[in-house]
Protein backbone atom coordinates (compact mmCIF):
# COMPACT_ATOMS: atom_id res chain seq x y z
CA UNK A 1 0.00 0.00 0.00
CA UNK A 2 3.10 2.52 1.05
CA UNK A 3 3.94 2.17 -2.70
CA UNK A 4 1.14 2.42 -4.50
CA UNK A 5 0.03 5.86 -2.83
CA UNK A 6 2.36 7.51 -4.26
CA UNK A 7 1.66 6.29 -7.91
CA UNK A 8 -1.40 7.02 -7.53
CA UNK A 9 -0.56 10.57 -6.81
CA UNK A 10 1.73 10.79 -9.87
CA UNK A 11 -0.98 9.67 -11.59
CA UNK A 12 -3.80 12.06 -10.20
CA UNK A 13 -0.91 15.07 -10.52
CA UNK A 14 -0.59 13.51 -14.51
CA UNK A 15 -4.19 13.69 -14.92
CA UNK A 16 -4.24 17.21 -13.50
CA UNK A 17 -1.79 18.72 -15.54
CA UNK A 18 -2.89 17.06 -18.64
CA UNK A 19 -5.98 18.40 -18.23
CA UNK A 20 -4.79 21.85 -17.62
CA UNK A 21 -2.98 21.40 -20.85
CA UNK A 22 -5.85 20.67 -22.76
CA UNK A 23 -7.84 23.86 -21.11
CA UNK A 24 -5.30 25.48 -22.41
CA UNK A 25 -5.16 24.48 -25.78
CA UNK A 26 -9.10 24.82 -25.76
CA UNK A 27 -7.93 28.81 -24.48
CA UNK A 28 -5.64 29.32 -27.11
CA UNK A 29 -7.41 27.76 -29.95
CA UNK A 30 -10.49 30.18 -31.46
CA UNK A 31 -13.80 28.88 -31.48
CA UNK A 32 -15.09 27.42 -34.58
CA UNK A 33 -18.75 26.97 -35.59
CA UNK A 34 -19.27 24.29 -37.72
CA UNK A 35 -22.90 23.46 -39.82
CA UNK A 36 -24.14 20.90 -42.39
CA UNK A 37 -24.28 22.61 -45.94
CA UNK A 38 -27.24 21.11 -48.67
CA UNK A 39 -28.24 22.16 -51.75
CA UNK A 40 -31.95 22.56 -52.21
CA UNK A 41 -32.41 19.79 -54.69
CA UNK A 42 -31.34 17.27 -51.95
CA UNK A 43 -33.88 14.41 -52.70
CA UNK A 44 -36.00 14.67 -48.92
CA UNK A 45 -34.45 17.59 -48.11
CA UNK A 46 -35.34 19.49 -51.07
CA UNK A 47 -36.60 23.17 -50.79
CA UNK A 48 -37.99 23.52 -54.38
CA UNK A 49 -40.21 21.76 -56.58
CA UNK A 50 -38.55 20.35 -59.79
CA UNK A 51 -37.96 22.96 -62.39
CA UNK A 52 -36.36 22.63 -66.12
CA UNK A 53 -32.77 23.24 -65.97
CA UNK A 54 -33.39 25.67 -68.73
CA UNK A 55 -35.25 27.83 -65.87
CA UNK A 56 -32.56 27.26 -63.35
CA UNK A 57 -29.55 29.06 -65.92
CA UNK A 58 -32.46 31.81 -66.98
CA UNK A 59 -32.48 32.90 -63.17
CA UNK A 60 -28.56 32.28 -63.11
CA UNK A 61 -28.22 34.87 -65.95
CA UNK A 62 -30.66 37.19 -63.85
CA UNK A 63 -27.92 36.89 -61.05
CA UNK A 64 -25.43 37.89 -63.08
CA UNK A 65 -26.77 41.01 -64.39
CA UNK A 66 -27.25 41.27 -60.22
CA UNK A 67 -23.26 41.14 -59.37
CA UNK A 68 -22.20 43.03 -62.90
CA UNK A 69 -24.64 46.29 -61.21
CA UNK A 70 -23.22 45.43 -57.76
CA UNK A 71 -19.64 46.09 -59.65
CA UNK A 72 -20.86 49.20 -61.83
CA UNK A 73 -21.73 50.59 -57.71
CA UNK A 74 -25.71 50.59 -59.12
CA UNK A 75 -28.79 48.44 -58.25
CA UNK A 76 -30.41 46.60 -60.98
CA UNK A 77 -33.88 47.04 -59.30
CA UNK A 78 -35.92 49.83 -58.37
CA UNK A 79 -37.02 49.50 -54.36
CA UNK A 80 -40.08 47.43 -54.17
CA UNK A 81 -42.59 50.31 -53.43
CA UNK A 82 -44.59 49.69 -50.19
CA UNK A 83 -47.95 48.08 -50.64
CA UNK A 84 -50.84 49.49 -48.99
CA UNK A 85 -51.78 46.56 -47.29
CA UNK A 86 -48.65 47.33 -44.66
CA UNK A 87 -50.46 51.07 -44.62
CA UNK A 88 -53.12 49.73 -43.39
CA UNK A 89 -51.00 47.94 -40.20
CA UNK A 90 -50.29 48.66 -36.97
CA UNK A 91 -47.71 51.19 -38.67
CA UNK A 92 -47.62 53.59 -41.47
CA UNK A 93 -44.26 53.40 -43.17
CA UNK A 94 -42.92 56.97 -44.90
CA UNK A 95 -39.90 57.17 -46.89
CA UNK A 96 -36.33 57.99 -44.83
CA UNK A 97 -34.95 60.44 -47.06
CA UNK A 98 -37.18 63.38 -45.54
CA UNK A 99 -20.10 27.06 -35.31
CA UNK A 100 -19.39 23.87 -38.14
CA UNK A 101 -22.84 22.86 -40.02
CA UNK A 102 -23.96 21.17 -42.84
CA UNK A 103 -24.76 22.09 -46.10
CA UNK A 104 -26.62 20.38 -48.56
CA UNK A 105 -27.70 20.63 -52.59
CA UNK A 106 -31.34 21.72 -53.94
CA UNK A 107 -32.59 23.42 -57.10
CA UNK A 108 -31.21 26.95 -57.70
CA UNK A 109 -33.73 29.46 -55.79
CA UNK A 110 -32.38 32.69 -57.32
CA UNK A 111 -30.00 33.75 -54.64
CA UNK A 112 -28.28 30.90 -53.49
CA UNK A 113 -28.19 27.32 -54.46
CA UNK A 114 -27.33 26.00 -50.91
CA UNK A 115 -28.93 26.28 -47.46
CA UNK A 116 -28.11 25.75 -43.89
CA UNK A 117 -30.59 25.62 -40.42
CA UNK A 118 -30.00 28.19 -37.97
CA UNK A 119 -32.49 29.09 -35.09
CA UNK A 120 -33.49 32.52 -34.45
CA UNK A 121 -35.26 34.02 -30.58
CA UNK A 122 -35.53 33.13 -27.19
CA UNK A 123 -35.88 30.24 -27.03
CA UNK A 124 -34.81 29.36 -30.35
CA UNK A 125 -36.94 28.41 -33.21
CA UNK A 126 -34.98 27.08 -36.51
CA UNK A 127 -35.06 27.59 -40.40
CA UNK A 128 -33.66 26.53 -42.99
CA UNK A 129 -31.80 29.46 -45.07
CA UNK A 130 -29.83 29.98 -48.19
CA UNK A 131 -26.31 30.84 -47.43
CA UNK A 132 -24.72 33.52 -50.40
CA UNK A 133 -21.36 35.01 -50.57
CA UNK A 134 -22.44 37.55 -53.43
CA UNK A 135 -24.70 39.46 -50.13
CA UNK A 136 -24.46 40.69 -46.70
CA UNK A 137 -28.07 41.48 -45.69
CA UNK A 138 -29.51 38.60 -44.21
CA UNK A 139 -33.58 38.22 -43.45
CA UNK A 140 -36.04 35.80 -42.53
CA UNK A 141 -40.31 35.70 -43.21
CA UNK A 142 -41.63 36.89 -40.09
CA UNK A 143 -45.14 37.14 -38.37
CA UNK A 144 -47.45 38.32 -39.23
CA UNK A 145 -46.72 38.73 -42.36
CA UNK A 146 -48.75 41.92 -43.61
CA UNK A 147 -48.45 41.53 -47.29
CA UNK A 148 -47.08 38.29 -48.87
CA UNK A 149 -44.55 35.42 -47.37
CA UNK A 150 -43.49 32.79 -50.23
CA UNK A 151 -44.81 29.28 -49.10
CA UNK A 152 -41.76 28.02 -47.28
CA UNK A 153 -40.94 24.58 -45.14
CA UNK A 154 -42.12 24.71 -41.70
CA UNK A 155 -43.89 27.78 -39.51
CA UNK A 156 -42.21 31.53 -39.99
CA UNK A 157 -40.66 33.00 -37.39
CA UNK A 158 -42.68 34.69 -34.51
CA UNK A 159 -41.09 37.68 -32.94
CA UNK A 160 -44.13 37.54 -30.27
CA UNK A 161 -42.76 34.17 -29.32
CA UNK A 162 -39.15 35.37 -28.59
CA UNK A 163 -38.06 36.96 -25.27
CA UNK A 164 -35.43 38.47 -26.89
CA UNK A 165 -36.55 40.12 -29.91
CA UNK A 166 -35.94 43.42 -30.58
CA UNK A 167 -36.89 46.41 -33.61
CA UNK A 168 -34.62 48.77 -34.37
CA UNK A 169 -35.05 52.30 -34.57
CA UNK A 170 -34.09 54.54 -37.62
CA UNK A 171 -31.20 56.80 -35.58
CA UNK A 172 -28.82 53.56 -35.08
CA UNK A 173 -25.75 52.48 -37.46
CA UNK A 174 -26.97 49.48 -38.54
CA UNK A 175 -30.11 51.15 -40.02
CA UNK A 176 -27.59 54.04 -41.81
CA UNK A 177 -25.38 50.66 -42.89
CA UNK A 178 -28.36 49.67 -45.40
CA UNK A 179 -27.71 51.65 -48.04
CA UNK A 180 -23.94 49.59 -48.50
CA UNK A 181 -25.50 46.27 -47.67
CA UNK A 182 -28.69 46.33 -49.64
CA UNK A 183 -27.96 49.11 -52.09
CA UNK A 184 -31.22 50.63 -50.57
CA UNK A 185 -31.87 53.44 -48.84
CA UNK A 186 -33.70 52.34 -45.60
CA UNK A 187 -37.01 53.89 -44.93
CA UNK A 188 -38.50 54.55 -41.50
CA UNK A 189 -42.01 54.36 -40.01
CA UNK A 190 -44.36 57.15 -37.90
CA UNK A 191 -43.07 55.42 -34.99
CA UNK A 192 -39.21 55.21 -35.83
CA UNK A 193 -39.07 51.61 -36.83
CA UNK A 194 -36.08 51.45 -39.35
CA UNK A 195 -37.37 49.56 -42.49
CA UNK A 196 -34.79 47.69 -45.30
CA UNK A 197 -35.54 46.90 -48.79
CA UNK A 198 -33.47 43.73 -49.47
CA UNK A 199 -33.87 43.27 -54.31
CA UNK A 200 -31.91 40.83 -56.23
CA UNK A 201 -31.42 40.32 -59.92
CA UNK A 202 -34.12 38.71 -60.59
CA UNK A 203 -37.04 40.74 -59.29
CA UNK A 204 -36.78 38.68 -55.95
CA UNK A 205 -37.28 41.16 -53.18
CA UNK A 206 -37.66 40.91 -49.29
CA UNK A 207 -39.06 44.34 -47.04
CA UNK A 208 -39.50 44.46 -43.59
CA UNK A 209 -38.22 45.52 -40.15
CA UNK A 210 -34.45 45.56 -39.21
CA UNK A 211 -34.04 43.54 -36.20
CA UNK A 212 -32.18 41.79 -33.56
CA UNK A 213 -32.50 39.10 -31.94
CA UNK A 214 -30.51 36.05 -30.49
CA UNK A 215 -28.78 33.62 -33.38
CA UNK A 216 -28.11 30.35 -32.85
CA UNK A 217 -25.64 28.43 -35.04
CA UNK A 218 -25.23 24.87 -34.42
CA UNK A 219 -24.64 24.66 -29.99
CA UNK A 220 -23.68 28.48 -30.13
CA UNK A 221 -26.32 31.30 -29.11
CA UNK A 222 -25.24 34.55 -30.23
CA UNK A 223 -27.43 37.55 -28.79
CA UNK A 224 -27.65 40.68 -30.38
CA UNK A 225 -27.96 39.49 -34.37
CA UNK A 226 -28.94 41.83 -36.77
CA UNK A 227 -31.60 40.65 -39.60
CA UNK A 228 -34.59 41.89 -41.75
CA UNK A 229 -37.74 40.53 -40.52
CA UNK A 230 -39.14 40.45 -43.77
CA UNK A 231 -43.26 41.13 -44.38
CA UNK A 232 -43.25 41.24 -48.03
CA UNK A 233 -41.46 38.55 -49.46
CA UNK A 234 -41.59 37.51 -53.11
CA UNK A 235 -39.57 35.96 -55.55
CA UNK A 236 -37.53 32.50 -56.43
CA UNK A 237 -36.50 31.63 -52.43
CA UNK A 238 -37.98 28.19 -52.97
CA UNK A 239 -39.32 26.97 -49.70
CA UNK A 240 -36.79 28.51 -47.64
CA UNK A 241 -37.57 30.97 -44.88
CA UNK A 242 -34.83 33.47 -45.51
CA UNK A 243 -31.08 34.39 -46.19
CA UNK A 244 -27.99 34.53 -44.58
CA UNK A 245 -25.72 37.12 -46.60
CA UNK A 246 -21.80 36.07 -46.45
CA UNK A 247 -20.35 38.86 -47.47
CA UNK A 248 -17.56 41.26 -46.35
CA UNK A 249 -20.03 44.28 -45.50
CA UNK A 250 -20.56 44.96 -41.80
CA UNK A 251 -24.01 43.92 -41.78
CA UNK A 252 -23.22 40.57 -43.08
CA UNK A 253 -23.37 37.19 -40.69
CA UNK A 254 -19.55 36.83 -40.57
CA UNK A 255 -18.86 40.41 -39.69
CA UNK A 256 -21.41 40.08 -36.40
CA UNK A 257 -19.55 36.97 -35.47
CA UNK A 258 -15.92 38.44 -36.04
CA UNK A 259 -15.46 39.20 -32.31
CA UNK A 260 -15.75 35.79 -31.54
CA UNK A 261 -14.80 33.87 -34.19
CA UNK A 262 -12.71 35.87 -36.16
CA UNK A 263 -13.08 37.09 -40.04
CA UNK A 264 -12.78 33.30 -41.73
CA UNK A 265 -15.44 30.62 -43.24
CA UNK A 266 -15.01 27.98 -45.14
CA UNK A 267 -17.06 25.79 -46.86
CA UNK A 268 -17.57 22.44 -49.36
CA UNK A 269 -20.64 22.84 -51.77
CA UNK A 270 -21.88 19.82 -52.09
CA UNK A 271 -22.80 17.98 -55.45
CA UNK A 272 -26.31 19.07 -56.90
CA UNK A 273 -28.98 16.00 -57.62
CA UNK A 274 -30.29 17.16 -61.00
CA UNK A 275 -31.14 14.22 -63.31
CA UNK A 276 -31.56 11.92 -59.83
CA UNK A 277 -27.47 12.68 -59.40
CA UNK A 278 -26.91 12.25 -55.40
CA UNK A 279 -24.95 15.13 -53.88
CA UNK A 280 -22.31 14.79 -51.15
CA UNK A 281 -22.45 15.80 -47.74
CA UNK A 282 -20.79 19.45 -46.97
CA UNK A 283 -20.65 21.76 -44.55
CA UNK A 284 -20.17 25.47 -43.49
CA UNK A 285 -17.48 26.70 -40.57
CA UNK A 286 -17.10 29.95 -39.44
CA UNK A 287 -13.97 30.48 -37.38
CA UNK A 288 -12.06 27.69 -39.40
CA UNK A 289 -8.34 27.70 -39.58
CA UNK A 290 -7.00 26.98 -42.79
CA UNK A 291 -5.19 23.60 -43.30
CA UNK A 292 -1.86 23.05 -45.01
CA UNK A 293 -3.84 21.66 -48.30
CA UNK A 294 -5.08 24.70 -49.28
CA UNK A 295 -3.30 26.83 -51.66
CA UNK A 296 -4.38 30.44 -51.38
CA UNK A 297 -4.69 33.23 -53.62
CA UNK A 298 -5.00 37.48 -52.73
CA UNK A 299 -8.03 39.54 -52.15
CA UNK A 300 -8.37 42.06 -54.29
CA UNK A 301 -9.73 45.10 -53.62
CA UNK A 302 -13.73 45.54 -55.11
CA UNK A 303 -17.13 46.00 -53.96
CA UNK A 304 -17.33 46.36 -50.13
CA UNK A 305 -19.52 42.74 -50.45
CA UNK A 306 -18.11 40.62 -52.90
CA UNK A 307 -14.77 38.55 -53.24
CA UNK A 308 -12.85 39.63 -56.25
CA UNK A 309 -9.45 37.60 -56.97
CA UNK A 310 -7.70 37.07 -60.02
CA UNK A 311 -7.68 34.11 -62.67
CA UNK A 312 -4.35 33.61 -64.14
CA UNK A 313 -4.82 31.28 -66.70
CA UNK A 314 -7.10 27.70 -67.46
CA UNK A 315 -4.75 24.59 -68.43
CA UNK A 316 -6.77 22.31 -70.87
CA UNK A 317 -5.45 18.30 -71.12
CA UNK A 318 -1.90 19.85 -69.15
CA UNK A 319 -1.35 22.72 -71.48
CA UNK A 320 -2.01 26.56 -71.10
CA UNK A 321 -5.25 27.95 -73.55
CA UNK A 322 -3.30 29.94 -76.44
CA UNK A 323 -4.43 33.22 -74.90
CA UNK A 324 -2.82 36.42 -74.17
CA UNK A 325 -2.72 38.30 -70.74
CA UNK A 326 -5.38 40.77 -71.87
CA UNK A 327 -8.13 37.65 -71.77
CA UNK A 328 -7.33 37.67 -68.04
CA UNK A 329 -7.41 41.18 -67.46
CA UNK A 330 -11.50 41.53 -66.59
CA UNK A 331 -11.85 41.54 -62.70
CA UNK A 332 -13.04 38.00 -61.04
CA UNK A 333 -15.11 37.65 -58.35
CA UNK A 334 -16.24 34.23 -56.61
CA UNK A 335 -19.89 33.35 -55.53
CA UNK A 336 -22.10 30.85 -54.30
CA UNK A 337 -25.06 31.45 -55.69
CA UNK A 338 -23.71 31.94 -59.65
CA UNK A 339 -24.43 28.08 -61.06
CA UNK A 340 -22.43 28.23 -64.51
CA UNK A 341 -19.27 30.17 -64.29
CA UNK A 342 -18.36 33.06 -67.08
CA UNK A 343 -15.26 33.46 -68.59
CA UNK A 344 -14.53 36.65 -70.90
CA UNK A 345 -14.76 35.71 -74.16
CA UNK A 346 -11.16 35.43 -75.46
CA UNK A 347 -10.59 32.33 -72.93
CA UNK A 348 -14.14 30.75 -73.41
CA UNK A 349 -13.80 30.74 -77.12
CA UNK A 350 -10.26 29.15 -76.51
CA UNK A 351 -11.42 26.39 -74.34
CA UNK A 352 -14.93 25.80 -75.98
CA UNK A 353 -12.73 25.11 -79.39
CA UNK A 354 -10.38 22.72 -77.80
CA UNK A 355 -13.00 20.91 -76.00
CA UNK A 356 -15.03 20.66 -78.56
CA UNK A 357 -12.62 19.32 -80.68
CA UNK A 358 -11.87 16.64 -77.85
CA UNK A 359 -15.21 15.38 -77.39
CA UNK A 360 -16.58 15.53 -80.96
CA UNK A 361 -14.03 12.53 -81.73
CA UNK A 362 -16.22 10.38 -79.10
CA UNK A 363 -19.52 12.24 -79.44
CA UNK A 364 -22.03 13.54 -82.06
CA UNK A 365 -22.40 17.46 -81.18
CA UNK A 366 -25.75 18.57 -79.97
CA UNK A 367 -27.81 22.27 -80.33
CA UNK A 368 -26.97 24.80 -77.56
CA UNK A 369 -29.16 24.74 -73.94
CA UNK A 370 -29.96 28.07 -73.52
CA UNK A 371 -26.57 29.60 -72.51
CA UNK A 372 -24.66 26.54 -73.10
CA UNK A 373 -22.77 26.40 -76.32
CA UNK A 374 -20.86 23.04 -76.16
CA UNK A 375 -23.15 20.05 -75.60
CA UNK A 376 -23.26 16.70 -76.88
CA UNK A 377 -25.41 13.67 -77.05
CA UNK A 378 -25.03 11.23 -74.21
CA UNK A 379 -25.31 11.29 -70.63
CA UNK A 380 -23.12 12.58 -67.95
CA UNK A 381 -21.63 9.09 -67.39
CA UNK A 382 -20.56 8.64 -71.00
CA UNK A 383 -19.21 11.77 -71.84
CA UNK A 384 -17.22 12.28 -68.76
CA UNK A 385 -15.00 9.65 -69.94
CA UNK A 386 -13.78 11.15 -72.95
CA UNK A 387 -13.15 15.15 -71.44
CA UNK A 388 -10.27 16.48 -70.83
CA UNK A 389 -8.94 17.61 -67.64
CA UNK A 390 -9.24 21.32 -66.53
CA UNK A 391 -7.36 23.36 -64.64
CA UNK A 392 -7.87 27.04 -63.43
CA UNK A 393 -4.98 28.72 -62.28
CA UNK A 394 -5.20 31.68 -59.66
CA UNK A 395 -2.87 34.63 -58.69
CA UNK A 396 -0.15 33.61 -56.53
CA UNK A 397 -0.33 29.51 -57.71
CA UNK A 398 -3.26 28.49 -55.95
CA UNK A 399 -5.94 26.08 -58.32
CA UNK A 400 -8.25 24.53 -59.24
CA UNK A 401 -8.40 20.54 -60.38
CA UNK A 402 -11.83 20.17 -62.03
CA UNK A 403 -13.68 16.86 -62.01
CA UNK A 404 -16.08 15.77 -64.39
CA UNK A 405 -19.27 16.86 -61.64
CA UNK A 406 -17.43 20.55 -62.49
CA UNK A 407 -16.62 20.31 -65.80
CA UNK A 408 -19.80 19.10 -67.30
CA UNK A 409 -23.51 19.27 -66.85
CA UNK A 410 -26.50 17.28 -67.87
CA UNK A 411 -28.84 19.55 -68.87
CA UNK A 412 -31.80 16.66 -69.62
CA UNK A 413 -31.78 13.46 -70.08
CA UNK A 414 -29.11 12.29 -72.88
CA UNK A 415 -27.47 16.22 -73.27
CA UNK A 416 -24.50 16.94 -71.77
CA UNK A 417 -22.77 20.13 -72.09
CA UNK A 418 -19.75 22.16 -70.67
CA UNK A 419 -21.00 24.05 -67.40
CA UNK A 420 -18.97 27.35 -68.45
CA UNK A 421 -20.65 30.31 -70.50
CA UNK A 422 -19.36 33.49 -72.05
CA UNK A 423 -19.35 36.93 -70.41
CA UNK A 424 -19.12 40.69 -71.79
CA UNK A 425 -18.45 41.81 -68.37
CA UNK A 426 -17.03 40.14 -65.01
CA UNK A 427 -15.68 36.91 -64.83
CA UNK A 428 -17.35 34.96 -62.31
CA UNK A 429 -16.14 31.63 -60.66
CA UNK A 430 -19.58 29.97 -59.81
CA UNK A 431 -20.97 26.96 -57.42
CA UNK A 432 -20.45 24.35 -60.09
CA UNK A 433 -17.27 24.59 -60.06
CA UNK A 434 -16.42 25.01 -56.99
CA UNK A 435 -18.69 21.89 -55.93
CA UNK A 436 -16.40 19.50 -53.42
CA UNK A 437 -13.58 21.24 -52.57
CA UNK A 438 -12.58 23.04 -49.19
CA UNK A 439 -12.81 26.54 -49.67
CA UNK A 440 -11.61 28.79 -47.24
CA UNK A 441 -12.65 32.74 -47.30
CA UNK A 442 -9.57 34.44 -44.69
CA UNK A 443 -11.13 38.09 -44.71
CA UNK A 444 -8.60 38.75 -42.18
CA UNK A 445 -6.07 38.20 -44.18
CA UNK A 446 -7.21 38.89 -47.62
CA UNK A 447 -6.94 35.93 -49.53
CA UNK A 448 -9.32 32.47 -50.47
CA UNK A 449 -8.01 29.17 -49.89
CA UNK A 450 -8.57 25.91 -51.88
CA UNK A 451 -8.04 22.37 -51.03
CA UNK A 452 -9.54 18.92 -53.05
CA UNK A 453 -11.81 16.33 -50.96
CA UNK A 454 -13.79 18.94 -48.92
CA UNK A 455 -17.37 16.89 -48.69
CA UNK A 456 -17.58 14.12 -47.16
Amino acid sequence: MELLAPLFLYILLSRTSSSRVIQEVERLSPPVLHLPLYHVRGGSNSLQTAQPFSETLAVDEERVKFLNSRLDHKNSTTVHPVSSSILQGSESWIDEKSVKVPLNPGIPIGISNYYTKIGLGTPPTYYNVIIDTGSSFSWVQCEPCLVYCHPQAGSRFDPSASRTYQKLPCGTSQCSSLKVATLNSPMCTASNTCIYSATYGDQSFSVGYLSRDTLTFGSESLPGFVFGCGQDNNGLFGRSAGLIGLGKDSLSTLSQLSTKYGRVFSYCLPTSTFLGNTGSGGFLSIGTASNSAHKFTPLLAGDSSLYSIKLSAIYLSGKSLAVGSSGYSSPTIIDSGTTISRLSAPVYSALKQEFVKIVSTKYKIAPSFSILDACFYGTFDQISTAIPSVELIFQGGADLKLGPHNIIIEVEKGTTCLAFASSSGTVIIGNTQQQTFDITYDVASSRIGFAAGGCR
